[in-house]
């Protein structure tokens, strides 16, 4: 039996639109909540019914029992029924590792469109998996000797260093982390390698964004990323690795705003301010 899927999202209240959905995907550790705190409501507000997903043993859906030893195929496999479930096909948006799920859904799916977010690189993690060895070796141990990624990022102060930028404080990156869950083993190794083919992707719509101040997966590789699969890309300064809650987080919001509004409606580009 497949598990219960949290999903939690926004509607703009108007009835139908010819605008497609919203379906957001988070990264390691993360769920549903890291994109209701400002995205839902930013996007509903502006026109997008907007929806985020808790992969299994994430936030509120099922799974948590078997999570150790969960894949990247039973994650993309929670997007198809999720993508699903919602009353037209969505456009697709993974952040991290949310990312790599939503690169291997669109191996096999055509939606209307696709974003990736502070995304994995194109030849996978290997380079930025041994660099962080390197730099955090008991750590990394630890992980291995435990099978829990999620130690990475389980003390308001790894998880600040990672995860948001320096105008983040301590309090609220402490909250954060607080929020912060386990993560599958095997997924996590498996990021490592994997590469997504992007020749079946060429014709969807994307757009690749990235944070300058990322210290988790550097935004040098966005460009690459971006012309493999023929999309458009944007690096936005003063931003870190998670984009949807830094400080500067509308500045994330309203480029990718200004991009969906630009392939779907491309009419009322001038009043997003582009």
């Amino acid at each position: 039996m497949q598990p219960h899927l949290e999903i939690v999202g926004r509607e703009t209240g108007t009835g139908a639109s010819s605008r497609p959905p919203l379906l957001f995907v988070h990264g390691i550790c993360a769920a549903a909540w890291c994109w209701e705190e400002y995205f839902l409501g930013y996007f509903a507000d502006n026109g997008f019914d907007s929806y985020a997903l808790s992969l299994r043993g994430h936030g509120g859906s099922g799974g948590q029992g078997r999570l150790r030893w969960t894949s990247t195929s039973d994650y993309v496999d929670d997007l198809v029924r999720a993508a699903a479930g919602l009353a037209s096909p969505p456009v697709v948006i993974g952040h991290s590792f949310g990312s790599l799920v939503v690169r291997k859904y669109l191996e096999t799916h055509r939606p209307p469109a696709a974003a990736l977010l502070a995304p994995t690189p194109m030849g996978g993690m290997i380079r930025i998996s041994t660099r962080l060895s390197s730099r955090h070796p008991w750590l990394s141990l630890l992980i291995c000797l435990t099978l829990e990624p999620g130690r990475l990022l389980s003390t308001p102060r790894r998880a600040r260093d990672f995860l948001f930028s320096p105008a983040v404080d301590e309090e609220v990156a402490g909250r954060y982390a607080g929020r912060l869950g386990r993560e599958s083993f095997r997924a996590f190794t498996g990021m490592i390698f994997n590469r997504p083919d992007p020749a079946p992707v060429r014709n969807v719509p994307m757009l690749v964004l990235g944070g300058e101040l990322d210290r988790l997966i550097p935004p040098s590789g966005i460009p690459g990323l971006a012309q493999a699969y023929g999309a458009e890309s944007r690096v936005l300064p003063g931003i870190a690795h998670n984009l949807m809650l830094d400080p500067r987080w509308e500045d994330a919001a309203a480029v990718l705003l200004e991009w969906l509004v630009r392939v779907f409606d491309p009419s009322q580009a001038s009043s997003v301010g582009y």
